[in-house]
């Protein structure tokens, strides 16, 4: 389902899910018509624009979504870094968030989506280097080495400890020996009923929007 109040861009995405092998089974100008269609056809994933058409509808409408049971995965877009209302869509998952350039990257758009649509997250890399930039001075986070906020970030985009360790041409013991650092860091002990790698993003998420 694909909420978004320019025609152009709607249907210039629809088309290239659709080339993708995906199936639109809505379009919506407006945040409500966007909740309307999301509850007639339960769809897999959400596309929100961040803004249909004021501010932060787009957010509002996201966060209605994800209160559901079950709740339904959204991604956002958003034409420019936006930031006040990102802790809460990045609690539990399910959540993503691009600026609209990477639709033009479009395999990595669709690898966004799809990990999106199967319960994990995709946060844009300039969200995350302007939160992670911010939340250093003064936080908790400015105890973590720069190798350490470089994969903090990498989490915080959605990668695997695999991933990140092909990214950084590193084996994937030493990514999990940092991933503990920064729990230890951040302590952020183990326990049945939480994350640690979401809540470490919520760490530097809530250090910059306190």
């Amino acid at each position: 389902m694909i909420g978004e109040d320019s025609a152009l861009f709607r249907e210039g995405l629809a088309a290239l899910l659709a080339s993708a092998g995906h199936e639109v089974v809505g379009r919506a100008a407006t945040a409500a018509a966007a909740v309307a269609q999301v509850r007639a056809h339960r769809p897999d994933v959400v596309v929100l624009d961040v803004r249909m058409p004021s501010d932060d509808e787009g957010i509002e409408a996201a966060l209605e979504i994800r209160a559901w049971d079950p709740p339904t995965p959204v991604m956002l877009l958003s034409q420019h870094i936006e930031t006040r209302r990102t802790v809460e869509l990045a609690t539990g998952g399910a959540i993503g968030y691009l600026l609209k350039d990477r639709v033009l990257d479009v395999d990595q758009f669709l690898t966004a989506l799809e990990r999106v649509a199967a319960g994990g997250t995709a946060l844009d890399p300039d969200v995350v280097s302007r939160l992670l930039g911010a939340a250093r001075g003064g936080s908790v986070l400015g105890a973590l080495t720069p190798r350490e906020v470089e994969i903090l970030a990498l989490m915080a985009e959605g990668w695997s400890n695999g991933a990140i360790a092909r990214r950084l041409y590193l084996s994937e013991r030493t990514v999990e020996t940092h991933t503990g650092s920064i729990f230890m860091k951040l302590d952020l002990a183990e326990s049945p009923d939480g994350n640690r790698r979401v809540r470490a993003i919520l760490a530097y998420l809530e250090a910059t929007t306190a």
